[in-house]
């Protein structure tokens, strides 16, 4: 009798343990979607900032979990983004590396005050030295200066420095066609930056006479 006493006792914690474990909390899914409701909740449409930049795509889902993507998925999303990359229409790489230089230490644009269809700055001062003169630059990204020296790029033109080339463009276009979970933003992609600001922004990086490649 003693036995099925202590039996029972023990069917009934295991019961009231499992209730418990049901009852911790909400599950990953119920979690997430109340977070995502809360944050959307925050946010309200302004001008050109619409409720559509709450919204992840692909991408950003798989970069934004607490696990980084595998091998395999990162593979897959750098050649899904780099068949985004759109190559200069005329075959022209580069422009005016003056204009270059002034996107690249501007760092305005995309906010609810700013009128629809108005350029923005590259902002790229925020994450990169660009220059020997600059006292005060971001560290996120690596030094740009000498960009184009060290890589051996002293006519953008030639045959020889054609990989660099193009190499720079597509990073400036998608630098997640190169590294899946890269930082840098997809400016050409999301249509931060248009066909001729990343062409002057590729002068400023690849000129010899721009002040990135002076000694």
């Amino acid at each position: 009798m003693k036995t099925v006493h202590l039996i029972s006792a023990a069917a009934g914690l295991a019961i009231v343990a499992g209730c418990a474990t049901q009852a911790m909390g909400p599950s990953e899914a119920e979690a997430t979607a109340a977070a995502d409701a809360m944050i959307k909740s925050s946010f309200r449409e302004q001008g050109i900032a619409k409720l559509d930049r709450l919204e992840q795509d692909a991408v950003q889902k798989a970069c934004s979990s607490d696990k980084p993507p595998t091998a395999d998925v990162s593979a897959k999303i750098e050649a899904e983004q780099m068949a985004t990359v759109k190559w200069p229409t005329n075959g022209q790489y580069l422009g005016d590396w003056k204009e270059g230089e002034k996107l690249a230490q501007n760092g305005r644009g995309m906010t609810w005050t700013d009128p629809a269809g108005a350029k923005s700055g590259g902002n790229c001062y925020n994450c990169h030295q660009i220059s020997k003169a600059e006292i005060s630059f971001g560290t996120i990204g690596p030094s740009l200066y000498q960009y184009g020296r060290l890589r051996g790029v002293s006519d953008p033109a030639s045959a020889q420095s054609e990989p660099i080339v193009k190499y720079t463009w597509g990073k400036i276009y998608n630098a997640k066609a190169y590294s899946a979970c890269s930082n840098m933003p997809r400016f050409g992609h999301v249509g931060v930056l248009d066909e001729d600001q990343i062409r002057d922004i590729m002068a400023l990086l690849l000129d010899p006479k721009s002040p990135v490649n002076a000694e």
